[in-house]
């Protein structure tokens, strides 16, 4: 019996199957502190979270954020919340004071799960900053004057803060709930009813609250999964931080939809990730493209067995062609996968399955639509629907487009036209079979005196030139040309090279107008906390490098 293309299915409904199929295989694991939970034990634990959510008071409809490194009970939460029809925001966590002050009053959350901290920002000082009232109101009474919602702050650990329910307290109130209260919550829940909220980085304006319901990134992960030939057997290793639509569709979902285990890693560190892969006979894993290549250029890279490995995903941002390469050849990813999207798609748009038929496919495109989804090159001026080998925006509908911006009905109209179509922001096209290929965003196309550049395609070529760990390029303001290409380098180990070097390993071999006027090298690049570059940095940075270009 063939597979229908979308099922009307909740995420609580998909975490009962994987238990029917599988009760006794692992589930949830973290290796570093040898946290194991099998599918049974991690839905019990997740019917404990959602009883005690429901007598704290969360009702259906309900804002439960979640402002947390990728700690054990993140996923759980992710269910339970699920499972009682309330809605998931999750918070970017490099977020400081004034985001989490703006996310907390734009979304309207009832509810926020919080852990200490992360790196130098403690999220404990800047909750009581903001709510003072947790420290002289009685907490199941909470009134607070900056956020009217705002109903009850949750640590999410064993310990115990004025004002704050612990996590232990939550499931030991799941006792109050009824069985037949629970099964009738559940009873009245959609498929279509929002069940996540996600809030893109806000690189241009303020960031927006992606609404995102079951049957997104649920069909999302189903298909997502089965491109890379998921089964019960599979182990997925993931460092990809959960707050980001990486972590918890690509990842999650998927792992759900098929029953494989999820191999977490709290934050994303070369060894650990190694180390959770060789220990745990990983199948997959997963990765922006910045952590595939300090792991394939780790000192230490040689000393693990990382023979297990046969798919997972690179995604987050463009995939250098011979970073993919090294993964196969290097990393025995012999299968792995290139999704591309954005939160807005669930997120996933187009992927390479696990079973391309050519490297070159693999390597060098995002791969075909996902079942269920249009895709379409639209030219941003005239509208146009583009044909093969046409540049123009990557547009998509079907299940996967989000039900809207939360409170944003104008943002939510320029993003989805009056056709249903989704526009991403993205420049690319598509090959005569099908194949979509990114060649930059909309605003990082560089124009230098009428000729259009395409960024990523300067940077595969710069990639291949010998002791390039990786190359960035973006447009330095021209008064002449409009724009001139300039690009960020990060050199090898040892490596020593010059502006002119590079320079003239492109001469010939690329377009004279596509060669690098401004060569810059830099030992990082500033990144977001999921790990993607932020090429808007890189502008301003060469802005004030090359001011007179």
């Amino acid at each position: 019996m063939e597979q229908p293309i979308t099922r009307d299915i909740t995420l609580g409904q998909l975490l009962d199957e994987a238990v029917r199929r599988v009760p006794d295989n692992e589930a949830v694991v973290y290796t570093d502190r040898d946290y194991r939970e099998t599918w049974q034990q991690f839905s019990n634990t997740v019917d404990r979270v959602a009883k005690g959510l429901m007598a704290l008071g969360v009702k259906k409809g309900d804002k439960v954020a979640i402002w947390a490194t990728n700690v054990p009970h993140w996923v759980t939460l992710q269910f339970a919340v699920a499972r009682i029809g309330a809605i998931l925001i999750t918070v970017n966590i490099n977020y400081k004071i004034s985001e989490i002050e703006y996310i907390l009053k734009q979304s309207e959350a009832e509810n926020i799960f919080i852990i200490d901290g992360y790196r130098d920002t403690d999220y404990m000082s800047i909750i009581y900053e903001l709510v003072p009232e947790l420290r002289t109101q009685p907490r199941d009474h909470l009134r607070s004057e900056r956020f009217p919602h705002l109903q009850r702050v949750i640590f999410l650990g064993p310990e115990k803060h004025r004002g704050m329910y612990s996590m232990n307290e939550v499931m030991a109130m799941a006792a109050q709930t009824s069985k037949a209260e629970y099964e009738e919550r559940q009873a009245s829940l959609s498929t279509h009813d929002v069940v996540m909220m996600q809030y893109t980085s806000g690189t241009t304006g303020f960031p927006k609250g992606v609404m995102l319901t079951h049957h997104n990134i649920g069909n999302n992960g189903y298909w997502i999964g089965l491109n890379e030939n998921f089964g019960t057997e599979d182990r997925v290793c993931f460092p990809v931080p959960l707050f980001h639509c990486f972590g918890c569709v690509l990842a999650v979902m998927a792992c759900v939809n098929h029953a494989s285990t999820m191999v977490i890693l709290e934050k994303y560190d070369p060894v650990n990730v190694m180390m959770s892969v060789e220990f745990e006979k990983a199948t997959a894993l997963y990765g922006v493209p910045t952590m595939f290549i300090s792991i394939l250029e780790h000192p230490l890279f040689s000393k693990f067995d990382l023979s297990t490995l046969r798919t997972g995903i690179m995604a987050g941002s463009p995939c250098p062609v011979k970073t993919m390469e090294e993964c196969v050849e290097r990393m025995n990813m012999r299968e792995v996968t290139i999704v591309f999207g954005l939160t807005e798609t669930s997120p996933g748009m187009t992927q390479t399955r696990f079973d391309e038929p050519s490297l070159e496919k693999k390597c060098s495109t995002v791969g075909r639509p996902l079942p269920g989804v249009e895709v379409a090159i639209i030219d941003p001026e005239t509208g146009e629907h583009m044909g093969p080998g046409k540049h123009g925006e990557i547009c998509c509908r079907g299940y996967n487009v989000m039900k809207g911006y939360y409170n944003m009905p104008e943002e939510t109209a320029k993003a989805i036209d009056k056709d249903g179509w989704l526009h991403s922001g993205d420049i690319g096209m598509a090959d005569d079979d099908g194949y979509y290929i990114i060649t930059g965003r909309i605003k990082d196309m560089i124009i230098r005196g009428g000729e259009n550049i395409y960024p990523k395609e300067v940077e595969d070529f710069i990639h291949h030139m010998d002791g390039i760990s990786d190359a960035q390029v973006v447009g330095v303001p021209s008064k002449k040309y409009g724009e001139q290409p300039g690009v960020f380098i990060i050199l090898k180990p040892g490596v020593a090279m010059t502006a002119e070097d590079v320079q003239d390993h492109c001469r010939g071999k690329i377009a004279w107008y596509k060669i690098p006027k401004y060569v810059a090298f830099v030992n990082e690049y500033p990144l977001t906390a999921s790990g993607k570059i932020m090429k808007y940095k890189l502008r301003e940075m060469a802005t004030q490098m090359w001011p007179d270009a």
